[in-house]
């Protein structure tokens, strides 16, 4: 160990050193932990492990790597060994069933740990958009989704190498392993992404005032439950899922259907609130309830040119308050 190597350790005098120079990388830690465990409530339980395993062993930080990598090899181990006891986190689309009939009953599973969307609030550093912006790309919910089909090693060095762009070194060091297996695994996954059929469409963030009136028309319709107006917003082909049911849809006719029939709220009876999740336009959804506006769905949309491709509506209530979206609504 050189003298070089002890002074790029940052000295630290209390807790409160600590939290200062490693602060700046909880956001990003955060992302991280999410794309390799799609759950929010998760990645958030494992950036508190991360940091409480930094802190226990900084004094064997040498400084040969830098803070971040240093962090992120620590974050990374704990999210593999988290996911050597869970199963993926699927969405309805990921779990090889055809698309549904929306004259067919619903059937939900709860007890499946359906994957969860990331609120944009927690990506990014606030004083550098441009750390949003890339944030936010690397989290988009169909890529997550994709990310839960591979291994978890695999997810870990498709990750590494091509959303944190780490060299192959690096990542080698990092998860105790030769620089070839890194850039074999790195191929396979990049070929099983590829067989996933995501598009430049799923990466493209709305932003345009077209989409923003897409948008608003979106919301519009559901709130009348204008059935034409609604399905007049979709592409041909869209999706439409909402976990914890397993079934989903295709096309915009059957999805008109599926609201018509399924739908408990009426004309009315529904508010969107806007919000963001996962780099893309989502809304709050909160159904009138005995004179009450409550929480009832989260949307997820992703536009695709000037229709909307796919709606993933998530039934997990406690999502709201994570979103920081109010419990209800005023009348």
């Amino acid at each position: 160990m050189t003298a070089s190597t002890i002074t790029d350790r940052p000295q630290l005098r209390s807790d409160e050193d600590f939290l200062q120079v490693t602060g700046p990388y909880r956001r990003e830690l955060l992302a991280h932990c999410y794309r390799m465990l799609g759950s929010v409530h998760e990645a958030e339980d494992l950036v508190q492990e991360t940091y409480l395993r930094a802190w226990r062993s900084y004094h064997g930080f040498e400084g040969r790597s830098s803070l971040r990598t240093w962090l992120y090899r620590i974050a990374t181990n704990v999210c593999l060994t988290a996911l050597d006891s869970r199963n993926r986190r699927p969405l309805p689309t990921g779990l090889g069933a055809p698309s549904s009939d929306p004259s067919d009953p619903l059937v939900e599973r709860g007890e499946v740990l359906w994957l969860e969307p990331l609120p944009d609030a927690m990506v990014g550093d606030p004083q550098d958009p441009a750390t949003i912006v890339d944030g936010r790309a690397s989290v988009r919910l169909a890529l997550v989704a994709a990310l839960q089909h591979l291994p978890p090693r695999q997810r870990a060095v498709l990750v590494l190498r091509d959303v944190l762009r780490l060299r192959a070194a690096e990542v080698a060091e990092m998860l105790g392993t030769s620089v070839a297996a890194v850039n074999s695994s790195l191929q396979r996954a990049r070929t099983q992404l590829a067989a996933a059929g995501l598009t430049e469409d799923d990466v493209v963030e709305p932003s345009n005032p077209a989409q923003r009136d897409l948008l608003d028309r979106y919301a519009r319709a559901l709130e009348t439950k204008d059935l034409a107006a609604i399905v007049s917003v979709f592409t041909a082909d869209v999706v439409w899922e909402m976990p914890p049911f397993t079934s989903w849809y295709q096309g915009s006719a059957d999805v008109g259907r599926l609201i018509a029939e399924h739908c408990p709220a009426g004309p009315g009876e529904l508010r969107l609130l806007r919000t963001e999740a996962n780099g893309q336009p989502a809304y709050a959804v909160y159904q009138l309830t005995d004179g009450r506006w409550e929480p009832f769905q989260l949307h997820v949309i992703t536009c695709v040119g000037d229709r909307i491709g796919h709606v993933t509506a998530f039934f997990d209530l406690d999502l709201f308050p994570t979103f920081g979206l109010p419990p209800t609504l005023p009348r």
